[in-house]
């Protein structure tokens, strides 16, 4: 039997040719299609934004061909209990999941399975973290009465309905189980590359992911800049391994973000790349020489527990990538933190506001909890398609250092302990 098979036929749609872009996206890979490969690990690239498998597979030909199978970010491979001791050299494993759309022998890992029969899919969860102590036991006020903010938060984690992250849509973890595999919550909608959405079959998938409307009503200034902007090139600073805003960045791929405060200044460490926020509260007033910046000049003050946050003092850039909505250096952002202690929470309300590029306001709330892992400082190598990413010297993992090949089993612990 070849070590490559369709299992299933295409759902619908063509596939055009073109050149893949820069970076992986989960249109980049024909979720229509099934396939299944077998081999043996060659090495891991664990790191952000998305981590890869190579894998060598023996042709029908006798012939090894190294496949390069996509995953998620290390980082959120962590939080779900994943580590690089489950990839040894040598290990056999088969791997099912969907193709990429142009290149050849590279495929999205839906589930992989491993030679004593246990497997993880995409979205599984080997183990279920508790928050640490010196976040969780955390005084409730500062000595000058102000709410402590301290510690290290994240957004609930998201995983797809379908374990796989072949069909369904994105949902808190918290309630996955209360949905069928694939499902869509009423109301909702399907992520836009999964399996049978409008923009999976599109004759340019990639390009139809990306269709969204703005998420904010636009004048015509900003109707232009959106006109002039391509989310799937290099004008998305995602595809940059650059900061996108203080906003999306705050809850991007569940990293964990580091808060560190006293009576005049709370910091703010993002755990996705480029953001590190001051927000001053001993200044009443933003200096009028700002440098624009992504993360701007923050001033803060506390009002009945609320901790008010104004920030202005952006340079121009992207609010929303998926919306095609962009902001001017007029951008202002006010921000409302809250601590929910019954459910030990962190909730942020905004409202945006460019008087340039908007005509009314974007407005939105999200929350983050102690975070199940520690901060760590931000990375991104994007290793998708960069030209000599097969080779190990041309990778690194999340602390900069290069990417080797795994090491063979210690004969005292054969790779199968490894998986509890």
């Amino acid at each position: 039997m070849s070590p490559v098979r369709a299992l299933c036929s295409i759902v619908g749609g063509s596939v055009v040719a073109a050149g893949a872009l820069a970076h992986h996206g989960i249109a980049n890979f024909d979720l229509n299609k099934d396939i299944a490969i077998d081999g043996t690990v060659a090495r891991l690239a664990f790191v952000n934004p998305h981590s890869w498998l190579y894998v060598d597979v023996a042709g029908a030909d006798g012939r090894v061909v190294e496949w390069q199978c996509e995953m998620r970010a290390a980082t959120v491979l962590r939080r779900s209990g994943w580590s690089q001791e489950m990839f040894t050299a040598g290990t056999a494993v088969r791997i099912t999941g969907s193709p990429d759309r142009h290149e050849p022998n590279t495929c999205y890992l839906g589930t992989i399975t491993f030679a004593d029969g246990t497997s993880m899919d995409r979205y599984g969860q080997r183990q279920k973290a508790d928050a640490p102590a010196v976040v969780a036991n955390r005084p409730e006020r500062l000595p000058n009465g102000d709410p402590n903010l301290n510690g290290d938060w994240a957004a609930e984690q998201r995983v797809m309905t379908d374990r796989r992250g072949i069909s369904g849509t994105l949902v808190p973890i918290s309630v996955a189980d209360q949905f069928a595999p694939g499902e869509v919550p009423a109301g909702g909608r399907a992520f836009p590359g999964a399996r049978g959405t409008p923009e999976s079959l599109a004759g340019d998938a990639i390009r139809a992911a990306w269709t969204r409307p703005s998420v904010v009503p636009l004048t015509e200034a900003g109707k232009r800049a959106a006109e002039g902007f391509d989310p799937s090139s290099d004008d998305n600073p995602r595809l940059r391994c650059e900061p996108t805003n203080i906003l999306f960045d705050w809850g991007f791929e569940t990293f964990a973000n580091r808060i560190t405060q006293d009576e005049n200044a709370i910091r703010i460490q993002y755990g996705a790349p480029g953001i590190d926020r001051t927000i001053h509260m001993n200044e009443t007033a933003h200096p009028a020489d700002v440098e624009p910046s992504v993360a701007g000049h923050s001033i803060g003050r506390w009002e009945n527990d609320v901790l008010i946050v104004d920030t202005v003092g952006f340079k121009p850039g992207v609010l929303s990538a998926d919306a095609y909505t962009m902001h001017s250096a007029e951008l202002r952002i006010v921000e409302r933190f809250t601590l929910d202690r019954e459910r030990n929470a962190l909730r942020r309300e905004y409202v945006a506001t460019d008087p340039l590029y908007f005509t009314g306001e974007y407005r939105g709330a999200d929350a983050v909890y102690p975070a199940d892992l520690p901060y760590e400082a931000p990375s991104c190598n994007d290793l998708s398609y960069k030209t000599g990413q097969g080779t190990p010297a041309a990778q690194q993992d999340n602390a900069g250092a290069p990417v080797v090949p795994a090491a063979a089993p210690a004969p005292a612990k054969p790779w199968w302990m490894f998986w509890k």
